[in-house]
């Protein structure tokens, strides 16, 4: 009899794990003019930031945290409406009475309320800046004339915070928009074919807008060493590589 209530105990902790266990995070944090900005890379195309008080979680996504044990956001940046970056199950969790949401006029089929940016858009959320950069597919498609990610439909965004400008690109390929960037800190860049860019893609886009660090992700299986070998010798740009799977 012992030995089963042992095992029935066992059993009931082995199942109670999954549901509380937590990743736990890796971040980096920046000075700003402004004070500290703590940026935590929580995996996939989803980021949190944290600065001047305010929590900012860009593309939050349930199959990469346990939301139930992140911060409330004060601000949400969704880039386009597929459903590993928009997911109104986490938003709804994570949304207080006073949250602002910034996303797209697709996005607002699934989510109620925000602030809708479209493609060259710039507005001041809660004080920070934000400008809405392009973000589509060129060469890849799902099927003929039809791109993963069409023109228009799917914003990345630059959030100034204090003296800093973090470009998070969002799905979308080295477009010419991308590449004319200008006066960008800190560049997160998605590089997983079909639906992104490919290593050289990231590299060709990096060289053209000098951001001062390179992130990539969103890259799935990608073989991150790629981007850092191409990168190699580039003056003025560090490339780091965090757990963004």
């Amino acid at each position: 009899m012992r030995k089963f209530l042992i095992l029935g105990a066992l059993l009931m902790i082995g199942f109670a794990l999954p549901a509380t266990a937590q990743k736990e995070f890796s971040s980096d944090i920046f000075q700003t003019s402004n004070g500290d900005l703590k940026i935590t890379f929580i995996g996939h195309g989803t980021l949190m930031f944290t600065f001047e008080g305010k929590i900012i979680h860009v593309d939050p996504y349930k199959r990469v945290a346990d939301y139930s044990q992140l911060p409330k956001a004060d601000l949400i940046l969704i880039t386009h409406e597929h459903g590993d970056h928009l997911d109104p199950d986490v938003i709804s969790m994570i949304r207080k009475d006073n949250t602002e949401i910034v996303l797209t006029k697709k996005c607002t089929e699934k989510v109620d309320g925000g602030i809708i940016m479209k493609n060259g858009d710039l507005k001041t959320v809660m004080g920070l800046k934000i400008e809405a950069v392009p973000a589509y597919n060129i060469v890849h498609m799902r099927r003929e004339n039809m791109p993963y990610h069409p023109k228009g439909d799917g914003n990345g965004y630059i959030i100034t915070f204090g003296n800093k400008r973090v470009y998070v690109a969002g799905d979308t390929e080295n477009i010419p928009e991308m590449k004319a960037l200008k006066d960008i800190d800190i560049a997160f860049l998605p590089m997983n074919l079909p639906y992104t860019m490919s290593p050289e893609m990231v590299a060709d886009a990096a060289k053209a807008f000098k951001p001062k660090i390179l992130y990539p992700y969103h890259y799935g299986r990608t073989d991150t060493s790629k981007i850092v070998k191409l990168m190699k010798g580039v003056k003025g740009i560090e490339v780091r590589i965090r757990d963004l799977s």
